[in-house]
């Protein structure tokens, strides 16, 4: 039985309805392949996360499907994005903490504007500090992005970007949803270390002077390590266009048409061709996936045709 062609859709939040809820109501003429999906497949699997979990529905969905090893919080992404087998690894992001006396802010991912000149310049300052407790750091083609190789990186629990953007990171470093492991310690430890030398960094102060965003912290995510690497699956897609617009409703609006008229309705010409396929819809409390049935009776196809709008009520829980 050959793998379904498989198209996941994070930021799945729908376009407001006339009333300002999301929805998709029979009136509405918008996203014709996606309420032809929700036609004809049937409710498949469901992941639920609390807000306290590391990841996200979407990763931990994205990890399944690829057949990835891991508990949320410790999907090996970096081995995975840089084909790294044998060896633990995660990916160290620059970022900006907005300080205050009870907390700390994480400025969203498009917060820090980085080229390559300066990502290279906080390398060269960082590298000799993770070097003494056996990290090392590589430049990757993401500015603001390096690759850490190294044992303590093996099993570390990571947090979510998406996750933490925006939010109180706080909790997640010194509060109750602190990790407590040794590998966690010695990058909290990094991150004292890394504040002190960021504050005296040249580099920051230019970039006040220009009004930007200094960089202020690192966030660790991806680590963990591949016995070896996951087998290729053509037929899975993730579509992202909807979480780039997801702070503006007009812009997420406009991306969820253009998503239906490619993503969707290249699965939907994958259904009717007889394939078997899965669309996994995922928020920021849930993935749920819809797929294709076991070969129906009459009955079953007649109650499908008359109950259109069955699975719609499963998205406003996402």
């Amino acid at each position: 039985m050959p793998d379904p062609c498989h198209l996941l859709i994070p930021g799945a939040v729908l376009p407001p309805g006339p009333d300002g809820v999301a929805s998709l109501a029979p009136e509405l003429p918008e996203l014709p392949a996606l309420r032809q999906l929700l036609r004809v497949l049937a409710p498949g699997e469901r992941i639920a996360l609390d807000e306290d979990s590391p990841a996200m529905p979407h990763e931990v969905a994205v990890a399944r499907a690829m057949g990835l090893p891991g508990a949320p919080g410790h999907t090996p992404w970096a081995a995975l994005e840089t084909r790294t087998a044998g060896q633990p690894c995660a990916w160290i992001k620059a970022c900006h903490w907005q300080m205050g006396m009870d907390h700390l802010v994480m400025a969203g991912p498009g917060a820090l504007t980085l080229d390559t000149a300066a990502s290279d310049t906080l390398l060269a300052a960082m590298q000799p500090y993770f070097a003494e407790d056996g990290i090392a750091l590589r430049a990757s083609a993401m500015p603001g992005a390096w690759l850490a190789v190294g044992e303590p990186l093996r099993r570390l629990r990571c947090v979510s970007i998406d996750r933490v953007a925006g939010r109180d990171v706080k909790p997640w470093i010194t509060g109750p949803q602190a990790d407590r492991s040794p590998a966690a310690l010695l990058l909290q430890r990094l991150h004292s270390e890394m504040q002190m030398l960021f504050y005296t960094l040249p580099l920051n102060d230019e970039r006040m002077r220009q009004g930007l965003l200094p960089v202020n912290a690192f966030w660790v995510v991806g680590a963990g390590a591949l016995d070896a690497l996951p087998p290729a699956r053509p037929g899975f897609k993730v579509e992202r266009r909807l979480y780039a617009a997801a702070a503006e409703p007009a812009a997420r609006a406009q991306a969820w048409r253009a998503v239906d008229a490619d993503s969707c309705a290249w699965l939907l010409a994958q259904s009717r061709q007889g394939a078997p396929v899965r669309l996994t819809l995922c928020g920021e409390r849930a993935a749920q996936s819809f797929d294709t049935p076991p070969a129906a009776g009459w009955w079953q196809r007649l109650k499908t045709r008359i109950s259109p709008q069955r699975n719609t009520d499963l998205l406003h829980t996402l």
